[in-house]
Order: structure tokens, then C-alpha cells, then sequence
């Protein structure tokens, strides 16, 4: 993420300390942007599960833009089982992996994939926020590849999902994956949702509705009604000065929005300006404390509703 919208960050209460690293314990991080990746980033992904059970984290969902690490997760799961944490990965649709592509899918989940993001990067709608970005702010980075990204489409001139498109929802309904909108814009979500649940999905989520999206409040709010999760990035709180961009109110206001029940909280950390994705959930923890949550409440955001989503025990 990048933005040129700063806050100020909520500093950790030391008498909190014990509390946060208590509700630590069983948290779940659906969003961790370790390495390797063609991205500069603070951790790969074993210090990345290292990190996690050295604060009793239960899952860790690795997501990269370009590349599925679903191989690298289930060779983490057997030969660092001691560690405690499970490990997931998806198929991220964007160019490196054929857009839309059912093989990709398929091959994901034979290998045990748990979700598909719809384009990431390469979303007509991530690619348009770009081309109206200033000069280094630009995100990803100019230079991050070599060659310009092309719009991954799956909605035809009518708005009605494509032939490759139903195929790939086939494949996620039949197998019980969560599906991620990825970095589609709010306005094409809502046929991509509807054409899911009629094909049968089940599991849906929205990563950062408020960024990049463009959802209102009052889309999450219809979106949480449809039975979709909506997962926010704690970097837009705890991040770089170019990732931060709300205050603890407008997380209140999202949760409130999306309502306890179908809120996560993600790191979206990863990256090498960044402070980690475990020291993201501390900030993150102390500042639901100072807004008045419960520890029930906090435990339901950091770890009960992406367990529900993902199917995890």
C-alpha cells in the first residue's frame, strides 16, 4: 500500500503489555506479505512463521502478488510443524499466473491452496489509481518488473461474468476456497459476488475495502449483510508514512460499519519499511483496547471471524 495521507500513531500502553500479549496468543494473520518476492520485504517466509510462534499466533495466510506460496506453506507445515503455526497460501489471479486462469486454480488446489484472490496488481481498477498517483508514489514501484501490467479482465462490456471467470467460481465452490476480491473496485464486486453465490461459494472476503476499493461505509455495510468478511490492513495504521492512513476513529467507524461479527484485522506487513506483521497486531491490539473493546470483542477480530472464514478449528 502507499498514500501520502499521514496520522499519528497510537503508542503501546505499557500497562497493556501483558493483556496485548495474551490476546496475542491464538491471533490469525490472513494477510502477510513475507519473501521471497520481487518486492523488497523485512522477512521471508520462516522468519515469518518464527515470528508468529514466538507470540502463539495460530495461522498465517502468505500472500504474494505474483507467485502462489502455497508450495513453500506445505513444505513450512512439515518440516516446522514444531513451530505451532499453520501455514496457507492461495492463487493471486494477476499476470504471472494467466489472469483468469482455471488451470492455475486447479492446480492450486491440488496442492492445497485455501484461497484465490481476483486480481491484485493487475486489476483494471489498481492500475487506473496508478496512472493517477504522483511521481514515487507510485505502488507497486516503477520498476518492480520489467514489463507494464495489463488490465486482468473478467466482467464482458454487459457487466456479466465471463466464461473463464464462472469456471475459475466452479472450481472455488466445489472445493469450499475462500474467494478474495482482490483489488477490483466496489462497483464490480457486487456482479462478481452474485454470480459466486449463485455458482455457490460460500466463503467471500474483501481485503482493504476503504483503500484502493473505493467502498463507502455504507457498501461495507451492505457487503457484511451479503455475508462477506471485510479484512482491513493494519499498516493503514501502523505502517511507514507512506501506508498510514486513518486514525483509531475511522477504525472504530469500519468495524462498526462491517459489525464485529464480519470484521478482520490483517497486517499487510511485510514490507521492508514496515514494522513487522506480529508487531502490527500488538499496535493494533493496544489501540482496540484504548477504543473500549473486550478481549471477547478484540479475540473475535484478531482471530474468531478469520477462523470461521477460513475453516480452521
Amino acid at each position: 500500500m502507499s498514500a501520502s495521507v499521514k496520522s499519528a500513531q497510537v503508542p503501546r500502553s505499557a500497562h497493556n503489555a501483558d493483556v496485548i500479549d495474551r490476546l496475542l496468543v491464538g491471533a490469525v494473520d490472513l494477510h502477510c506479505h513475507s519473501g521471497p518476492s520481487v518486492m523488497k520485504r523485512s522477512l521471508d517466509h520462516i522468519e515469518a512463521m518464527r515470528d508468529a510462534s514466538a507470540a502463539g499466533l495460530k495461522a498465517v495466510l502468505v500472500k504474494d502478488h505474483y507467485y502462489s506460496a502455497v508450495p513453500v506453506t506445505q513444505m513450512l507445515n512439515r518440516h516446522f510443524s514444531d513451530l505451532g503455526v499453520f501455514m496457507m497460501g492461495g492463487i493471486p489471479l494477476n499476470n504471472s499466473t494467466g489472469g483468469i486462469n482455471p488451470h492455475a486454480v486447479d492446480h492450486g488446489i491440488k496442492l492445497g491452496a485455501k484461497i484465490v484472490w481476483m486480481p491484485t496488481f493487475h486489476a483494471h481498477n489498481h492500475i487506473a489509481h496508478q496512472t493517477k498517483a504522483k511521481p514515487g508514489e507510485e505502488f507497486p514501484p516503477k520498476n518492480t518488473t520489467s514489463l507494464a501490467p495489463e488490465p486482468v479482465l473478467f466482467l464482458d462490456s454487459a457487466r456479466r461474468p465471463t466464461d473463464q471467470l464462472k469456471l475459475v467460481l466452479d472450481l472455488i465452490a466445489k472445493h469450499d476456497l475462500v474467494l478474495s476480491a482482490g483489488h477490483i473496485h466496489v462497483s464490480e464486486i457486487w456482479p462478481l459476488f452474485d454470480e459466486a453465490r449463485v455458482r455457490g461459494v460460500k466463503r467471500l472476503l474483501v481485503n482493504h475495502p476503504s483503500y484502493l476499493i473505493d467502498a463507502s461505509h455504507a457498501d461495507i455495510r451492505q457487503l457484511a449483510e451479503m455475508g462477506a468478511y471485510l479484512e482491513h490492513s493494519l499498516c493503514m495504521w501502523f505502517g511507514g508514512p507512506g501506508d498510514k492512513l486513518y486514525g483509531p476513529e475511522e477504525l472504530k467507524a469500519l468495524i462498526e460499519a462491517g459489525t464485529i461479527d464480519r470484521t478482520i484485522l490483517g497486517s499487510d506487513l511485510g514490507q521492508a519499511w514496515n514494522c513487522s506483521p506480529v508487531d502490527g497486531f500488538r499496535q493494533t491490539i493496544a489501540m482496540l483496547i484504548d477504543l473500549g473493546y473486550s478481549e471477547p470483542e478484540i479475540r473475535r477480530l484478531t482471530s474468531g471471524n478469520a477462523c470461521a472464514l477460513m475453516g480452521l478449528e
